[in-house]
């Protein structure tokens, strides 16, 4: 989103942008996400959402993204949903290959398994929850967490930006998520396979501990984060049939459960199961995209590294202690960057 939305802009501005892709397809994993594209409805919630965040930049994308859905549109990019189906949000939903299609087509030069011959002017990486080393050393001893996202997103603009001087945001522990069945999946199962409804579960680590405190936040990337540091990484969800009966989004918990290939029978368990149990679904964490990441003022230049500027999930310091678009985030400041970058020269 980040990269492609910078280009597309750059170009409209009258620009020759290059995009050096080095996966070997367009889209990074807005590809393969469900590409509903938010904020908050109020301005306050975000903030109460995400408190560690840089009020700045939220603001920006709160204050800028109405403008971008609308500029998507205007650029032909398919609608799938004109509202989120979340009252406390406000968005649209777009067909993913559609919608990078439509930003390839705009961007104009896209060049696919390559990498940039020289530094280049914006950094759109995708964050580094593809390389286990700096998983292990910022989220997760041992780097084991599972990858819910594209394999290219490794790092690369991050260790370029830190070695011409970058700061990092705050937030470098936290990744946004989903709790995953344990057990294989492929990039077209993200989205169907998310456990998501942790907040009806009793969740219990595998020595049978009920470890999270509290009530589970509506977008459930805090159960993530806190399975992350159980035993092995893992979970249960253990459920009721009031629980199975929940609706979330437009299904129920017990269809979510049905799609699990690692559900069993509350006797199946490592530990006595709760009264009125009726099934039990083992989950581990999948990462999505880091949170915290290089730090940017409000017109996306890298602070600390002079003549550069980001976007994506290569930005950190948005959503830190919560959750919140990162879609969203990548699509204004791709945008934004692209207009500094033109400013610049």
């Amino acid at each position: 989103m980040a990269g492609l939305s910078a280009a597309a802009r750059a170009r409209e501005l009258g620009a020759a942008p290059v995009v050096y892709e080095k996966g070997t397809r367009a889209g990074g994993s807005m590809l393969l996400s469900s590409c509903v594209i938010w904020r908050f409805h109020e301005w306050d919630e975000f903030r109460a959402e995400c408190p560690g965040g840089d009020e700045r930049l939220q603001r920006v994308v709160w204050e800028r993204l109405d403008d971008g859905l609308a500029w998507l549109e205007s650029l032909g990019a398919p609608v799938v949903e004109h509202d989120t189906g979340n009252p406390r949000t406000v968005g649209k939903r777009f067909e993913p290959r559609g919608l990078t299609e439509t930003l390839v087509r705009v961007a104009g030069d896209v060049r696919l398994a390559e990498t940039a011959p020289e530094a280049p002017a914006i950094l759109a990486t995708g964050g580094f929850q593809g390389d286990q080393s700096l998983v292990a050393e910022h989220i997760h001893p041992g780097g084991t967490l599972r990858l819910r996202a594209n394999p290219w997103s490794s790092g690369d603009g991050l260790r370029l930006a830190l070695g011409r001087g970058a700061e990092l945001s705050a937030g470098l522990d936290e990744f946004y998520g989903r709790n995953m069945p344990d057990a294989p999946f492929s990039e077209h199962e993200f989205v169907p396979l998310a456990q998501l409804y942790g907040r009806y579960a009793r969740v219990y680590n595998e020595r049978g501990k009920e470890f999270f405190g509290g009530e589970v936040s509506w977008s459930e990337n805090d159960l993530v984060q806190a399975t992350a540091q159980q035993p092995e990484a893992q979970a249960w969800y253990v459920l009721d049939d009031l629980a199975l009966e929940q609706p979330v989004r437009r299904e129920t918990v017990a269809d979510i459960v049905a799609r699990a290939p690692t559900r069993v029978d509350p006797a199946g368990l490592p530990f006595p199961a709760p009264p009125r149990a009726r099934v039990a679904v083992r989950v581990r964490p999948g990462i999505t995209h880091t949170i915290g990441g290089l730090r940017i003022d409000e017109q996306a230049r890298v602070v600390g590294a002079e003549g550069l500027f980001a976007a994506g999930a290569d930005v950190g310091g948005i959503s830190t202690g919560g959750y919140a678009s990162g879609l969203a985030a990548a699509l204004v400041f791709g945008r934004i960057a692209a207009e500094s970058a033109l400013d610049g020269l």
